[in-house]
């Protein structure tokens, strides 16, 4: 089994050999999954995230799903933490690593998300996640206790097996295209 920066590197390459149209062809596909999905439909707060240029890219589901009146967080690095804010259009910011972030208002009551929706460098048919390994996710998502865990990926990324060690969170679903 290749360890994850292995698995990182392996995915960052299959990456490269994608267009930016077939990345964005098989986000929306996701997307529509997602959009289906009685788990995202009856969500009334969610925790979505501003995608990176390589990352499966939900910003129709923030849209849908504002204009649906639904509550919906984005992360926001803080040092080493991801902290939540509720997502509001015309309140946003470049934040760390270029991701764009809300500057709206703190969100801390975990409890009430009721679906993550998560990013990931590669899962498994066991459901675990590779990060990016900063560990970001990794601090958050022990405190989702009420949520259903979706990963999202492009199919390239879901491996036949991912590392995982006791800390990890595994996934709830992985929606893949």
């Amino acid at each position: 089994m290749m360890g994850k920066n292995e698995l990182r590197s392996y995915v960052r390459n299959m990456k490269k050999q994608h267009q930016p149209g077939e990345l964005a062809a098989m986000s929306a596909a996701i997307c529509g999954s997602i959009s289906h999905d009685g788990r995202y439909q009856g969500a009334d707060t969610l925790l979505l995230y501003h995608p990176l240029p390589d990352e499966v890219d939900v910003r129709p589901l923030i849209d849908e799903a504002y204009q649906l009146g639904k509550k919906v967080l984005l992360p926001v690095v803080v040092g080493d933490d991801l902290e939540l804010r509720i997502y509001r259009p015309d309140a946003m910011a470049e934040g760390a690593f270029g991701i764009q972030e809300p500057t709206g208002e703190l969100f801390a009551d975990y409890d009430d998300i009721r679906l993550a929706i998560i990013p990931g460098m590669g899962f498994d048919a066991q459901n675990h996640r590779l990060g990016r390994g900063k560990g970001y996710y990794d601090r958050l998502l022990p405190r989702l206790r009420n949520a259903v865990r979706m990963g999202v990926c492009f199919g390239f990324q879901y491996l036949d097996q991912v590392p995982s060690e006791p800390h990890d969170v595994l996934m709830d679903i992985v929606i893949k295209e």
